[in-house]
């Protein structure tokens, strides 16, 4: 009888640590992950006119600031000591966020800028001048989000009446409005496809129908 109890006695404390090892206040799933999300293709909106160069794909950070074309390079790093190799190595463009001021939309902008189109940007003699010039040189540069906002500048009253001026000194006519554009062009399409099906409106009356 002793030995029982002095048996049960020795497998008490393994069978208590034996389950208080089995007990466990932390989650087995981490909660949280050490990958960096994948960056998303800025698009533009369907109002604004396609950007003739399209996303930047490669580097896609560029996609949401003004780079100047700006792109990570690749190289060598070169070792002069006793150990002579190469080492692969990057060097990232030089960005910062920088308050730039429009006086077209008349506010400042908060836009992350390259020490690259900084400069031009300054050369050019402000944000609206880098964001109108008509160069390919700059249109491609200025990437998707160079474009959407060059279009905002565009569209605001102080550009329309410039834009309205020189027109006048030109001698240019007016441009048609939006709805009368849509207007036209669907006139247009609708020719185009009569023409090619030799199909024409039945809603239009015919000669023989005017005479009745």
């Amino acid at each position: 009888m002793a030995g029982l109890q002095s048996r049960s006695a020795m497998s008490l404390p393994f069978s208590l640590s034996v389950a208080f090892r089995n007990l466990s206040l932390t989650t087995s799933k981490r909660s949280f992950s050490t990958t960096l999300a994948a960056q998303k293709t800025k698009t533009l909106p369907d109002y604004i006119p396609p950007y003739p160069h399209g996303p930047n794909y490669v580097f896609k950070q560029s996609n949401s600031g003004l780079y100047g074309g700006a792109m990570i390079q690749f190289g060598n790093k070169i070792s002069q000591g006793r150990n002579e190799g190469k080492t692969r190595r990057l060097w990232k463009p030089n960005v910062r966020r920088k308050k730039l001021y429009s006086e077209a939309l008349g506010e400042d902008l908060f836009i992350k800028v390259t020490r690259k189109a900084l400069r031009t940007i300054y050369k050019s003699g402000g944000l609206d001048n880098y964001l109108l010039s008509d160069r390919p040189g700059r249109i491609k540069e200025l990437g998707i989000f160079g474009w959407q906002l060059r279009w905002q500048v565009m569209q605001t009253p102080k550009i329309q009446e410039q834009f309205r001026q020189e027109r006048k000194k030109l001698g240019l006519p007016e441009p048609p409005s939006f709805e009368e554009w849509v207007k036209n062009k669907e006139a247009e399409m609708k020719a185009q496809v009569e023409a090619e099906t030799n199909v024409k409106d039945i809603t239009k009356p015919t000669l023989s129908q005017k005479q009745y």
